[in-house]
Formats: C-alpha cells, sequence, structure tokens
C-alpha cells in the first residue's frame, strides 16, 4: 500500500513537473512575462519582421520605389538600442527591385504604442547604407532614400505587434515604458 502510494506520488510529481516545464517552454517562445515585466527575444522580433517583408515603400514623389528586404536583428549584449540591417532594391530610373542592390543598418530605441499594442523604433539612425547602384557607399540621393523610409517606417510601422495570447496575460495593467537590457527588449509594466 505505501509502495503503491510512492508510486502514484512519484507520477503526479513527474507530470506536475513535466506540465511546468512545458509552461515554461511555451513562455520563453511566446513571451516571458514576468513580474512587472514582458520580455521578448530578438528572435521574436526577426519572426515578426520576417512574416512582413519584403515592402515596397514609393520615394522621390513615386519616381523610384525602394524595396527593402531580408530584415536581420541583432541586440547586442551591452546595448540598449535594437539593431537592424535590410537589404535593399531599387525598381525605378531604369532599375530592378526583385534583387538586392545595397545594404543599410540602423540602430533604434523603441516605443510602445497602446493604441495598437506594438512596438515601433524611436530615435533611428542611419548607422550605415551601401547603395552601389547609386555611387558608393552613401550619396544625396540614397541618404534622401533611406532617411524618408526610416522617417515614415518609424512613424507607422510596427516592429513587433503583441500576440493576443500576450495583451490578454496583461490584461488591465498599463505599460509603463520599454527599454533594451541584456540583449532583450524589456516591456516594464504598472505595478
Amino acid at each position: 500500500m505505501i509502495a503503491r502510494r510512492r508510486t502514484l506520488l512519484r507520477a503526479a510529481l513527474l507530470l506536475a513537473s513535466s506540465a511546468a516545464l512545458a509552461s515554461c517552454a511555451t513562455l520563453e517562445t511566446a513571451q516571458a512575462l514576468l513580474g512587472n515585466q514582458a520580455s521578448l527575444s530578438p528572435a521574436q522580433l526577426q519572426k515578426y519582421l520576417d512574416k512582413h517583408y519584403p515592402r515596397d515603400y514609393e520615394q522621390l514623389g513615386g519616381l523610384v520605389t525602394l524595396t527593402v528586404l531580408n530584415p536581420r536583428v541583432a541586440i547586442p549584449p551591452e546595448s540598449t538600442r535594437l539593431h537592424l540591417d535590410f537589404d535593399v532594391g531599387l525598381e525605378g530610373l531604369g532599375m530592378r527591385s526583385d534583387r538586392p542592390a545595397g545594404h543599410f543598418a540602423l540602430t533604434s530605441g523603441l516605443r510602445y504604442d497602446t493604441r495598437t499594442n506594438a512596438l515601433y523604433m524611436e530615435e533611428p539612425e542611419l548607422e550605415s547604407a551601401e547603395l552601389p547602384l547609386l555611387g558608393g557607399r552613401m550619396n544625396a540621393t540614397g541618404r534622401d532614400l533611406i532617411n524618408g523610409w526610416l522617417r515614415d517606417y518609424a512613424r507607422s510601422e510596427p516592429v513587433y505587434r503583441l500576440e493576443p495570447d500576450l495583451q490578454q496575460k496583461l490584461g488591465d495593467r498599463r505599460i509603463a515604458g520599454t527599454l533594451i537590457r541584456n540583449g532583450r527588449v524589456v516591456i516594464e509594466l504598472d505595478r
């Protein structure tokens, strides 16, 4: 009788441990919600961006279409800014946008918009750009194209939209702020 109870107790503990581990794995892949913070990994942002690219943006009054493709997300361990790299294609002026014509990299802070439940770039800075078809590393036309896209993008395009399950877990709690720390995006919640 005692041996049977021990066996049942061990089975119950094993089942509970398995459920807890599965729950932890689900939180890590969806989002980690710990106390007064929600945490997102670069891989989660990458997955979101991969679904939304390539994208076309008309520039210079419709004379040129900038195609932004192949986003790459990184958060270096000591950085407080998101790092994004993109390939770009150009359509117009005799160029085709179906293949990369260059590359650019930027860094940015993040802001949370409660209306859309999404993260947007804040104060993005162009770090580097290479547009060989426009005469090398960077010329005025290339800089205008990239900066025009960057302004529009930061204002209207999310880098990440909170998934419904995380929104539900947050409930009525308000977002106090967003920061980048220890290689992750941290959404701080009011207490």
